[in-house]
């Protein structure tokens, strides 16, 4: 009889890999199996579909000490993930799929571990600390027509102050849509159990997935050298990796500027959607406002990154060699702001 269960463990810590690499299983699996994906981010910030990287991250912060940003395929919010994260994904077609048995063999294999957790409504995991309830997990979900996915983090020995620095916005006149983060108070899993690592929570949740669907099959490790037969994979990687679909799969927002210089004040209101500037106003009090007027066309229709707007701004200058020192300053300003 074929196995109607996979276990998947990804030995990469990328994450447009991992993403990537679930996104094939999921997409590929067949819609009566069951399948346990295990995984680990390196210094990432893992954002929700619909949300805003530059409302919900610090992303010059983020530059600056080389986090990378993913977007993912379920909705929710903006997490943190180190090494000290462990990531599951429990996906089935339907109409076996049912987020309540993967949260249930998560909290089973955390028992076996010592930590006795329990699941709220907000999709998060909790451990009681003292008279207070901390979060260690959080969750996201993605259903198709005949399959769904159930896909969280757990918090192991993350560096909690790294999180803070990263999840905090700028103090930006940002008026966005979108999915906001709700921030929580958490805790790590080894303040409970001191011997508690990623290969042992593996190893628990793996043997609680077995137990529950009594089948056991042999591990498959992944890595950009050993993946399975992925039909896709490759493009689908190439999506995951690109600005387009980490940055520029954005919903439309509106980005209020503004700086002080010494020959005047420059103010920017600038319209972007899909990560592209769809529509700019400036205003000066400069005496000559003509190099700012001329940033409503060049700084048009372009993308929404420090890079793009250099490019445009450099080309004024050779157009216009007067408006030198003043667009100059400008582009120095806008390459720490837009990020």
């Amino acid at each position: 009889m074929p196995s109607t269960t996979r276990v998947f463990i990804s030995q990469s810590t990328h994450p447009w890999f991992n993403l990537a690499v679930e996104d094939a299983i999921f997409r590929n699996m067949p819609a009566d199996q069951q399948v346990l994906f295990l995984w680990r981010n390196a210094d990432t910030v893992v954002i929700g579909r619909a949300q805003n990287p530059w409302k919900e991250c610090n992303t010059g912060k983020m530059e600056q000490d080389g986090i990378t940003l993913a977007r993912r395929q379920s909705g929710g919010g903006a997490v943190f993930h180190d090494l000290g994260n462990t990531n599951f994904t429990f996906m089935a077609g339907k109409p076996k799929y049912d987020k309540n048995v993967s949260t249930n063999i998560v909290l089973s294999a955390l028992k076996t571990l010592g930590i006795n957790a329990k699941a709220t409504g907000r999709n998060d995991l909790v451990v009681e600390v003292g008279e207070d309830e901390r979060k260690f997990s959080g969750s996201a979900y993605r259903e198709t027509m005949d399959r769904g996915f159930h896909h969280g983090t757990l918090l192991l020995n993350a560096d909690l102050t790294r999180l803070a620095n990263y999840l905090n916005p700028d103090k930006k006149k940002l008026e966005a849509k979108g999915i906001t983060s709700v921030r929580s108070r958490v805790t790590n899993l080894c303040d409970i159990n001191s011997e508690i690592n990623h290969d042992s929570v593996c190893e628990a949740i793996k043997e609680a997935f077995f137990a529950h669907y009594d089948e056991r099959v042999e591990v498959e490790y992944i890595s950009p050298e050993n993946l399975p037969d992925m039909p896709g994979f490759t493009d689908k990687y190439q999506t995951q990796s690109s600005w387009e679909w980490n940055f520029g799969n954005t919903p439309q927002f509106m980005h209020t500027i503004d700086e002080r210089f010494t020959w005047g004040g420059v103010e920017l209101h600038l319209d972007v959607k899909k990560g592209r500037v769809i529509a700019i106003k400036t205003f000066t009090d400069s005496l000559d406002p003509a190099p700012i007027e001329l940033l409503e066309t060049a700084l048009l229709d372009i993308e929404y990154n420090a890079t793009a707007f250099d490019a445009a701004i450099t080309q004024l200058i050779t157009q216009y060699p007067k408006h030198r020192d003043v667009l100059s300053d400008i582009n120095q300003w806008l390459k720490h702001t837009i990020i």
